[in-house]
């Protein structure tokens, strides 16, 4: 991928840096991003797990082609592994790359594109190794014979007296919830079993 901006024969430097609160300051990212040649910096006052960054949707929405998109540290840029390969992705997709530099990645570079292959291939690992231990949980709970879920809130011979007083009419739903010890959503489940 060339990243020769173009219009200006030159790369075109974006910085994007976020704190996750207010007490915190932006100085330390922008000093860095402002000394690494970045022409214009989007910033957020955001926690790394919200979605909604307005700063970096700008950024995103201001880069061009062959344009380079920097941040002070990848986690800066991603809320997880798995959502910085997608933006990552994103990037390349649209002929723009991406450095950090805190960990002297530049994915314009063979190096840096082999190191987000790697964290990608590490995601999909660690995704496979989470899917693969639920299915074996599940399966040693069936043998042991429970077949998961929310264990049930009363006994067969709970459930049985529930109906019993469901059906006399005298007996208020409140009541019956009450001596119990359960909602009206869990009466209703059982009552209509």
């Amino acid at each position: 991928m060339s990243l020769w901006n173009v219009r200006s024969g030159v790369i075109v430097k974006i910085g994007y840096a976020r704190i996750s609160t207010a007490d915190q300051k932006l100085n330390l990212q922008i000093d860095a991003l402002t000394k690494a040649g970045c022409e214009k910096i989007f910033h957020d006052v955001v926690s790394g797990s919200r979605s909604e960054r307005p700063g970096l949707n700008e950024a995103l929405e201001y880069i061009r082609e062959g344009d380079l998109l920097v941040t002070w540290r990848l986690d800066r840029l991603g809320r997880s592994l798995k959502h910085l390969i997608e933006l990552i992705n994103e990037l390349d997709k649209r002929k723009i790359g991406f450095e950090s530099l805190q960990e002297s990645i530049n994915t314009t570079t063979a190096g840096g594109k082999l190191v987000f292959h790697v964290f990608g291939a590490m995601a999909e690992f660690e995704r496979s190794l989470i899917q693969e231990r639920t299915k074996s949980g599940l399966e040693a709970a069936r043998a042991r014979g429970r077949n998961g879920g929310r264990p049930s809130a009363l006994s067969d011979e709970q459930i049985k007296q529930l109906k019993i007083m469901s059906k006399e009419n005298s007996i208020p739903v409140a009541e019956i919830c009450k001596t119990f010890n359960v909602s009206k959503s869990t009466y209703y489940k059982y009552a209509r079993k």
